[in-house]
This record gives structure tokens, C-alpha cells and sequence, in this order.
């Protein structure tokens, strides 16, 4: 069962592309997605030039925004030992992204 919302791509794992729900601009392919037992969708990686960084106003976290229309997706963290190319953690809120199988017509 697959909870709606925030955390509706938690357990997801089909094969295809993430878009930004806004603006539908590809943002992650879902070979970049796994599983880091936090609860909400995680990427190691975006496409290039499809997400920007900005410091967090408490400069804590880095927040990470479409990069065609600006909306919020969620915050990246790097360092945390994850065995990943990057060693990065998108974490991003699954009412940001919509997923598009890879099978279907562009």
C-alpha cells in the first residue's frame, strides 16, 4: 500500500523518470533513486542542470529547488557514508515530483 503525499514514492521502484510537478522539467532518473531508511524518496543524484542549491536560512541544510521554475523539492545532505557514487542524499517530497514510467510515449 502506498501512502499519498510526502512519502508516496518512499517504496517506489519502477523504472522511469522523475519530473518536477510544477513545472514537469525532468529532475531524476529513478536508477539514482534508493533506499536510505529516512521515510521520504531519495535520489544520489539529479540530471544535469535540473536542480540549484541554496543554504537554508539557518544555513543547516542545503535546500534544493527545480532550476526551470524554482519550486521547492527538498533539502541534500552529503557525507553521511551512504555507498553511493556521490555520497549525496536528495531528499526530496514526493508532492514535488511526478513520476513517468519509462515505457510510456513522450
Amino acid at each position: 500500500m502506498q501512502i499519498e503525499g510526502y512519502w508516496e514514492y518512499n517504496k517506489f521502484y519502477e523504472e522511469g523518470v522523475y519530473n518536477c510537478a510544477g513545472c514537469a522539467t525532468p529532475l531524476y532518473k529513478s536508477s539514482t533513486k534508493f533506499d536510505s531508511g529516512y521515510g521520504w524518496p531519495v535520489f544520489f543524484e539529479g540530471l544535469l542542470g535540473a536542480i540549484n542549491r541554496s543554504p537554508d536560512p539557518y544555513r543547516r541544510r542545503t535546500e534544493i529547488t527545480c532550476a526551470a521554475c524554482g519550486d521547492h523539492l527538498g533539502h541534500v545532505f552529503k557525507g553521511e557514508g551512504f555507498k553511493t557514487p556521490t555520497d549525496e542524499r536528495h531528499c526530496v517530497n514526493s508532492v514535488s515530483v511526478k513520476f513517468i514510467p519509462a515505457n510510456s510515449a513522450a
